[in-house]
């Protein structure tokens, strides 16, 4: 038995919806994803740059003229310190704007942007009683002053005179070079509050 003309029109109907169905959930999933990605690329996004005021979390090592390595918090925690804010050496903190997320790099520090130069009046002679025990010489402590601020005081010499400590910073005088990356950046705002975290 043949189909009637109007059978063929509604068949014909039919199959011209379910093409726009099909097409309108094609250009949905499409759109769908592209506002998936341009979100992610504006929360998460690897051209975000570090600037003065986000806080940064860096993995580096830290080397002498002669290769030796001072410092390095590789396969440890990394470093969190908000850029701009004087927490670090100044050419470290410069060295870190304008990186981005992953990114690596090295930078040689001057003295001079580091610990600066050593100081030879930074020696000074110590009565041994203003120390708790026996002291020796190569021996490092901290030293705490009046604002809170603490810093490292190396024991040169002991003597009947008293204790030589060298108040300079083992550091002082060296240039310093530094492999960094940059493991997350958490942009401020305005205001200069920590906002959004980027990975």
């Amino acid at each position: 038995m043949k189909k009637s003309e109007k059978e063929k029109g509604k068949e014909k109907k039919a199959a011209a919806r379910k093409q726009q169905y099909t097409l309108l959930g094609i250009v949905a999933v499409v759109a769908v994803i592209i506002i998936c990605v341009a979100a992610y690329l504006l929360i998460f996004s690897p051209s975000v740059i570090a600037a003065a005021g986000d806080t940064v979390s860096v993995t580096y090592t830290g080397t002498l003229d002669n290769k030796t390595v001072f410092d390095t918090n590789v396969n440890s925690t990394p470093l969190t310190f908000t850029v701009g804010s004087g927490q670090l050496i100044p050419g470290f903190d410069a060295a870190v704007v304008g990186m981005k997320v992953n990114q690596e790099k090295t930078v040689t520090i001057p003295y001079t942007q580091a610990y600066g130069a050593y100081n030879p009046q930074l020696i000074v002679i110590v009565p041994q009683s203003q120390f708790s025990s026996n002291v020796t010489p190569g021996e490092k402590m901290y030293e705490r002053s009046q604002d809170g601020s603490s810093r490292i005081i190396t024991v040169i010499n002991v003597t009947d005179a008293g204790v030589a400590i060298d108040a300079n910073s083992p550091l002082a005088g060296q240039n310093l070079t530094f492999d960094i990356k940059v493991d997350s950046i958490t942009k401020a705002n305005a205001a200069g509050n920590a906002t959004v975290p980027t990975y």
